[in-house]
């Protein structure tokens, strides 16, 4: 049981890597506390992570509004005195309409919206729950990156590689201020996978590329949100207490 005891904040927690993280945590003892801005969905994780036999609470929020997100901190910490791990999930790019556009194709709007989308959520959940892991002396991050933020997809537009570029770069700086304090900080770097936001996307596609994309990669398959879930719980558990400002992609082999 490799989370007995532990307190983990998952945010978008409702579906995709978020929801497969909090039933393996649940699963392994965890309280786990799902956030996510999607009512139905979420007393739906709720309900099932509860059915399995685990322990989860919900939390309405939306990671872009800050007082929404300090408010969601402020309450997990009252309830349950501490916050041991940290999940931050939001991010995509399907926010936009052509998030696989060219540069000169993308709006301002665009680009801010995915950058923000990507980046602000992170960075306000990080900045709510590091005082608490100071005060703690201990505490575990995991980040969601993604292999456009190495350049490594071509599918990708340019906003979201950048973003989730960004979460590369924002991960590695934290260890430098965080590991003093005893606070592991890692992210996983996916590759394309098969979550219900993402599974349309790919069901759309002519069965030639779907062929290509399955080609191109060694293990010869796309990855599924428990693929992901596996790598991101390891970064969150104990097994990785000498392990921080690392990225690990999530591909694979691509």
């Amino acid at each position: 049981m490799r989370f007995a005891n532990k307190i983990a904040l998952i945010t978008a927690a409702a579906n995709g890597i978020g929801r497969a993280s909090a039933g393996i945590m649940a699963r392994e003892g965890a309280t786990v506390i799902c956030v996510d801005n999607h009512q139905e969905r979420l007393d739906a994780a709720i309900d099932s992570i509860t059915k399995e036999g685990g322990i989860a609470h919900p939390r309405l929020c939306d990671a872009m509004d800050q007082s929404q997100v300090d408010a969601v901190v402020a309450s997990v910490v009252a309830e349950f005195g501490r916050i041991d791990i940290l999940v931050n999930a939001v991010g995509g790019s399907t926010i936009i309409a052509h998030p696989s556009a060219n540069v000169e194709e993308h709006s301002l709007d665009d680009w801010q919206r995915v950058i923000n989308f990507n980046l602000n959520g992170t960075f306000l959940f990080t900045h709510a729950v590091v005082p608490i892991m100071k005060g703690q002396k201990a505490g575990k991050i995991v980040n969601l990156a993604s292999i456009a933020g190495r350049g490594m997809s071509v599918a990708s537009g340019s906003a979201y590689a950048a973003a989730k570029g960004g979460i590369i770069a924002f991960t590695r700086k934290l260890s430098f201020e965080l590991g003093p304090f005893n606070i592991n900080i890692n992210a996983i770097a996916p590759s394309l996978t098969l979550t219900e936001r993402i599974t349309p996307h790919w069901n759309q596609r002519a069965p030639d590329a779907q062929a290509a994309q399955i080609a191109s990669t060694p293990l010869r398959r796309v990855a599924t949100a428990m693929d992901q879930a596996k790598v991101l719980c390891f970064l969150a558990s104990s097994d990785a207490d000498f392990v921080t400002g690392l990225t690990i992609d999530v591909t694979g082999g691509q």
